[in-house]
């Protein structure tokens, strides 16, 4: 049975109260330590009945949500627990929580890696080690693809507070294609992951034009708190990335219907796995399945074409198809070149 929030409130406050047994708690005192602690977490001021005080104790004693607590009367007035060391926090684990928290673990030791969750790694330990002390040894079930050797991870968590805390950051940062470094402005918007690389975007000084810069280009980062933090007031990361495969996003180019003949050997990779979330089935024929994806023609989209070689041709648009076809000849014009192999065998 699910707990909500407020009721998850009350049912600790609850606990705490009858954990302490310094004083006697009547139905009134719970009702008020409860109020309080409403008002407190959630700002809810209008109070609570005693009807719904005297069904939370109802339900802490019951077995509905797990605890059987001991809940006596004492001198038909005052609420406590019959044994002293009872607490709801204290409940042993069932074999299916044991199995989700075992799951959970090994989702949460994926970010171990990562500076920005540093804070994480002693209560993933702590979690872990509970599980572990819980029931018996086993091998991990589930395996992540993570590498740890990636450039840049470092950068993560000064980039998210500078997200956070609203500032504008000194960046010092060399694209692939520039000879030379420079030095800049920039605020941070949101972090944006693909295919294990990680980009900062946001924009620059007071410009409104939209940058991603790769994390692993950078070498330098400052948080600022002189300039005043560029806020992003309109763009939602969902909708940005909903047209493009990748991170490359171009304001003025729409998305255009692109025609992919896929090869029966790729083509239940490419239905299971889709490529796009527009990705759409339109026949199925003897060399192979038509897909259509709605997309803007950008880097990655190239890139994932040829990753599947000669199991995905292009049928449409005809700049896409052309660029493509380019790309293998200049690809096989490399293969026929002898100097390139000699070159590599010295």
């Amino acid at each position: 049975m699910p707990v909500n929030k407020n009721a998850l409130i009350r049912y600790r406050t609850i606990d705490a109260c009858l954990r302490n047994r310094r004083r006697k708690w009547t139905l009134q005192d719970l009702i008020d330590a409860v109020g309080d602690a409403l008002y407190e977490y959630e700002d809810i001021n209008k109070g609570i009945s005693r009807r719904a005080i005297q069904m939370d104790l109802q339900a802490m004693r019951s077995d509905k949500l797990g605890y059987s607590a001991p809940i006596i009367v004492v001198d038909k007035k005052y609420y406590t627990y019959e044994d002293p060391e009872y607490s709801i926090t204290n409940i042993p684990l069932s074999e299916v929580d044991l199995s989700r928290m075992n799951e959970a673990v090994e989702v949460l030791k994926q970010f171990k890696g990562f500076s920005h969750f540093n804070s994480l790694n002693e209560v993933v330990q702590k979690l872990e080690d509970h599980v572990y002390a819980a029931s018996h040894n086993t091998r991990s079930v589930i395996e992540f693809e993570k590498n740890e050797r990636l450039k840049g991870l470092e950068h993560l968590e000064l980039l998210y507070q500078s997200v956070v805390q609203k500032k504008a950051i000194r960046i010092a940062y060399q694209s692939f294609k520039a000879k030379t470094g420079n030095s800049f402005e920039y605020h941070v918007w949101w972090l944006k992951e693909f295919k294990n690389r990680w980009f900062a975007v946001g924009v620059k000084g007071k410009s409104l034009a939209m940058y991603h810069l790769a994390l692993d280009r950078i070498s330098e980062l400052e948080l600022l708190d002189g300039p005043l933090y560029i806020e992003n007031e309109h763009i939602e990361p969902v909708d940005y990335y909903k047209h493009v495969i990748g991170v490359t996003v171009s304001d003025n180019v729409r998305p255009r219907n692109v025609k992919l003949l896929v090869s029966h050997e790729h083509a239940p990779y490419i239905l299971t796995k889709p490529m796009h979330h527009s990705q759409e089935l339109l026949e199925s024929r003897e060399d192979g399945i038509i897909i259509n994806l709605k997309v803007q023609q950008n880097f990655e989209l190239e890139r994932e074409i040829l990753g599947y070689g000669d199991g995905m041709i292009v049928l449409s648009p005809h700049s896409l198809r052309d660029r493509i076809h380019k790309k293998f000849q200049r690809g096989i014009q490399n293969y026929n070149d002898p100097e390139l192999f000699h070159k590599s065998e010295k």
